[in-house]
C-alpha cells in the first residue's frame, strides 16, 4: 500500500485496514458472479476453465503476523540551535554549512583570528567565569574540561566544594585549554569566548557575514543525531506508541530499522488536517548517512500475532449475507470456507483469518495480476 498522506487518506489504522477489505471485494467482484453459479453445485470441478485465465491459487500459510501502516516522513537531525555573539568584535572567519563543530572546536573567529569555542552545556553562557564562583554553569564547564582532558574530577573536588566551584583546579585547566586554542591564557572565562550547547553542532546555516559585527545569531544548526519525523493524522495518534518497532525504507530503496521515540500529545493543525509530531530514532544511525531533509517511507508495527492462518487480503469475498469467505480449491473441486478477518498486515496485503474447514497448505483462489 502506498503511503498516503492527505487528510481524507488518514482517517486512523481501521480505516485503512477497511478500505483494504473494500478494495479486495471490488478487484474480485468480476468473479463474485461466476463463483456463485459456480458453487450452486458444491461437487462442480469444472470452476477452474471458466475463470482461469483471470484468477490464480495461493497457499494458506501458518505464520507470525504483524499489523502495519505506511506514512510519509522525512529524515533529518535531531535538535534545533542557535550560536549567539556576546563577545563582540568583527566576524573574520565561520564555518560553511554542514560542517560538525564538537566539544573544544572552534565555532568561528573575531578581529585578528581570536577563536570563539564550543563547550558542552545546557544552560547558555551568561556571566564572565573566574575563581570563587559557583553555579550550574560552571560546573558544566568542569564537566567539559575533564571530558577534553586538561583536568581530573578528582583534582578538582580536590577543594572539597564540588564540582559547581571555580577553583585553582578550573583555572589551571583553563588555562590548557585557553593555550591550546591559542587564546590569551587568562585562567578565566570572559563571556563570549565560549559557547555552551548540549551536543556537538552540525551548521545548517551561516547566518553571519564575513566583515560584519559579531552581534546577534551567528549561526545555526542541529545535533547529528538522525532522526525521522513524521507528521500522523492526530486520529491516529492512539495507535502508536513509543517503543513501537519501524522499519524506514530510505531514498535508495534500502530499509533500515528504527523505534518511534515519542509521540506528541499536541495536534498542530484542525479538523481533517490536524496532525501530530512523531519522531523514530534508528537502530543504526549511520544508515542515515549525510542525508538531511530526505523523504522517507516508515512502516509502524502497531500489534502482532504468532501461530496464526494467514491469506492475501485480496482472497476474501464478501458474503450477501454479510461477513466473508475464501475459496478453497483443490483435486477434489472448489467450494466456499466462511472465514472471520483478524489481524490486517496493509504494508504486504495479508490478513490473519479463521474458518472451520480451514487448513494450513490448502490453495485459496486470488485475483491474478
Amino acid at each position: 500500500m502506498t503511503p498516503d498522506t492527505s487528510g481524507e487518506g488518514r482517517r486512523g489504522l481501521r480505516w485503512v485496514v477497511a478500505t483494504g477489505v473494500v478494495v479486495a471485494v471490488v478487484v474480485v467482484a468480476g468473479v463474485v458472479a461466476w463463483v456463485s453459479g459456480a458453487f450452486g453445485n458444491s461437487g462442480s470441478s469444472g470452476a477452474g476453465a471458466a475463470g482461469g485465465a483471470y484468477r490464480t491459487s495461493t497457499a494458506v500459510v501458518r505464520r507470525s503476523l504483524s499489523s502495519q501502516t505506511q506514512v510519509s516522513a522525512t529524515l533529518g537531525f535531531a535538535g534545533s540551535y542557535s550560536v549567539a555573539a556576546k563577545g563582540g568584535g568583527t566576524l573574520t572567519w565561520l564555518p560553511s554549512q554542514g560542517r560538525v563543530i564538537r566539544e573544544g572546536q572552534v565555532l568561528y573567529r573575531v578581529d585578528n583570528g581570536t577563536p570563539v569555542f564550543l563547550l558542552y552545556g545546557t544552560v547558555p553562557a551568561w556571566r564572565d567565569l573566574s575563581v570563587g564562583l559557583t553555579g550550574a554553569d560552571v560546573a558544566q564547564l568542569n564537566r567539559d574540561l575533564v571530558k577534553l582532558g586538561y583536568a581530573t574530577r578528582s583534582a578538582l573536588l580536590a577543594a572539597g566544594l564540588g564540582l559547581d566551584y571555580f577553583s585553582s583546579g578550573t583555572f589551571s585547566a583553563l588555562e590548557g585549554l585557553q593555550a591550546h586554542l591559542g587564546l590569551p591564557v587568562t585562567g578565566s572565562l570572559p563571556l563570549g569566548q565560549a559557547v555552551f550547547l548540549p551536543s556537538a553542532l552540525r551548521v545548517s546555516a551561516v547566518n553571519g557575514s564575513l566583515g560584519s559585527a559579531a552581534a546577534g545569531t551567528v549561526l545555526t544548526g542541529t545535533s547529528t543525531i538522525p532522526v525521522v519525523t513524521i507528521n500522523l493524522d492526530a486520529s491516529q495518534q492512539g495507535e502508536v506508541k513509543a517503543g513501537d518497532k519501524v522499519s524506514i525504507t530510505l531514498p535508495d530503496g534500502g530499509t533500515t530499522a528504527g523505534v518511534v521515540s515519542s509521540v506528541g500529545k499536541v495536534a498542530k493543525g484542525t479538523g481533517s488536517s490536524a496532525t501530530i509530531t512523531v519522531e523514530v530514532t534508528l537502530a543504526d544511525p549511520k544508515t542515515a548517512g549525510r542525508l538531511d531533509q530526505a523523504p522517507v517511507t516508515v512502516a509502524i508495527t502497531t500489534a502482532s500475532v504468532s501461530n496464526v492462518l494467514v491469506v492475501p487480503v485480496a482472497a476474501l469475498l464478501s458474503q450477501p449475507k454479510g461477513g466473508y469467505a475464501v475459496e478453497v480449491t483443490g483435486p477434489g473441486g472448489h467450494h466456499l470456507v466462511a472465514v472471520t478477518p483478524g489481524l490486517f498486515d496493509d504494508a504486504a496485503g495479508l490478513v490473519q483469518v479463521t474458518g472451520a474447514g480451514l487448513a494450513a497448505g490448502q490453495h485459496v483462489v486470488v485475483p491474478a495480476l
